[in-house]
């Protein structure tokens, strides 16, 4: 809560309009209506600067803080390092870096190494480098291309933006570079294979097709999400994550697996893949790795792919050449190791599953109430609510109704978030997740304030 007297809220304010440029905002806004400013949290509560409560559903707006607001235990790990040693280049090793390391690895069977940086973009970016230069000194630079999925999301850099399967992120900032090929997403409720008996395999065999079409002797990589995210909180349907990993094996291709939402504990397991029995090449992680508390992020990688730098054609030039300069900041790595203590001693992986169970029968409650509600999927804490207009044709609800709906539930003292900027025509599907220490009541707060406002827009 606020402890600001009215003169500092109206200065900070207005420092804040005259100077912030906030994220993902048309500041348009704020001719009428003043910015947001949180100054305080609690588990899954928020303060802002004057002193309204909010409960955030939403993990800091972006799917981060997973284990919730006003970890002591996390700050003081941070500080304590920060006085002891606060950066060196990781070019050289740390003592917090090394014991995350071991302790992530333990959590990973089959990865081996992992590489340090301090965003999902960045930690994105380096695996589109690594395939590259694995091209470059095994394949005579001929395995150089990498797919994406429509749909999905690495990151803002203009690097991850030409593997972006979201339009409305990547328009007006091409030319992007070459070799990024999109594939196919795979949510049967907006079904491309309306004839497939068995949905994800179909889905899985439509990459091999462009696999074919490329031809897999271009293609050094598959870059997915294990649980599409912003493009609508998608869960592969039955059998799709093996059938990719068998076309992937079958052709040589290194699988890129995208943790940076469902990493360190969202959908139940720590990781999003671990759920679907497959073992990637890569994988990449970042907001919930110290749930907000401090920057990291993390490419992890397969021994066999470290080794290809380890012994690469290219004498003085064969190793991976990359830097990241705030990857060398141990606040990341101290913090990390705090919040997976946390999540491992506060039993979060199974509060995520218990509790998810709970919202997935509360949420399909609302689809019996609300013939506005067109699908509704997602695991563990991560779900996604579909709003159409006409259930028999599935028409989306437009956007504007779907963002009035955020807006009533922010009114409630609720915050949810929505797809938005992503898709044209499609930015319809309320996006929930809240971090891992989330309560049955609190879970039913959110429901209801759902509840509440798709009645108002009914009405």
């Amino acid at each position: 809560m606020s402890t600001l007297s009215p003169n500092d809220q109206t200065d900070i304010v207005a420092a804040d309009r005259a100077h912030v440029w906030h994220h993902l905002t048309q500041h348009r806004a704020f001719d009428q209506a003043d910015p947001a400013v949180f100054v305080e949290g609690h588990g899954l509560r928020l303060w802002d600067i004057e002193g309204r409560e909010f409960l955030d559903a939403v993990s800091g707006g972006v799917w981060t803080v997973n284990v919730g607001y006003g970890r002591r235990s996390i700050a003081d790990a941070v500080h304590e390092q920060l006085v002891k040693l606060n950066y060196f280049a990781a070019s050289a090793g740390s003592i917090p870096g090394a014991r995350f390391a071991e302790q992530l690895i333990a959590r990973m069977p089959g990865m081996s190494r992992v590489y340090y940086s301090t965003s999902g973009s960045e930690a994105n970016e380096k695996v589109f480098k690594m395939v590259r230069q694995i091209s470059a000194q095994h394949h005579g630079g001929r395995k150089w291309k990498i797919l994406f999925r429509e749909r999905d999301y690495h990151g803002t850099t203009l690097g991850t933006l030409a593997a972006c399967g979201q339009p409305q992120r990547s328009a007006a900032y091409g030319p992007f570079a070459p070799g990024f090929v999109e594939v196919p997403h795979c949510l049967e409720y907006r079904s491309q294979f309306p004839d497939a008996a068995r949905y994800g395999e179909a889905a899985a065999d439509a990459i091999e097709h462009v696999i074919e079409r490329e031809g897999a002797d271009t293609i050094g990589a598959l870059c997915l999400e294990p649980i599409t995210a912003g493009g609508g909180v998608i869960v592969p349907p039955q059998g799709y994550w093996q059938r990719v990993q068998e076309i992937c094996r079958r052709h040589d291709i290194l699988l890129h697996v995208d943790e940076v939402v469902c990493g360190l504990g969202r959908t139940g397991t720590w990781f999003g893949y671990q759920n679907f029995g497959i073992q990637p090449d890569f994988v990449t992680m970042a907001k919930g790795v110290a749930s907000g508390y401090a920057a990291i992020a993390c490419t992890v990688t397969t021994e066999a792919v470290f080794e290809k730098f380890r012994h690469a054609d290219g004498g003085e030039l064969g190793y991976f050449r990359d830097i990241s300069t705030f990857g060398g900041c141990l606040a990341g790595p101290a913090a990390a190791l705090e919040n997976m203590r946390i999540i491992e001693d506060e039993r979060l992986l199974d509060n995520a599953r218990e509790m998810g169970v709970v919202l997935e029968r509360e949420l399909r409650g609302l689809m019996e109430r609300h013939a506005v509600i067109g699908d509704v999927r997602g695991l563990g804490l991560f779900w996604g609510i579909e709003l159409v207009a006409d259930r028999e044709t599935r028409c989306p609800l437009d956007e504007a109704l779907v963002g009035r709906v955020v807006g009533l539930c922010r009114r409630q003292g609720v915050l949810i978030g929505m797809t938005n900027r992503s898709l044209p025509g499609f930015n319809n599907t309320l996006c929930l997740s809240p971090a891992l220490v989330v309560s049955h009541a609190q879970i039913l707060q959110i429901v209801r304030a759902i509840d509440v406002a798709l009645s108002e827009i009914a009405a």
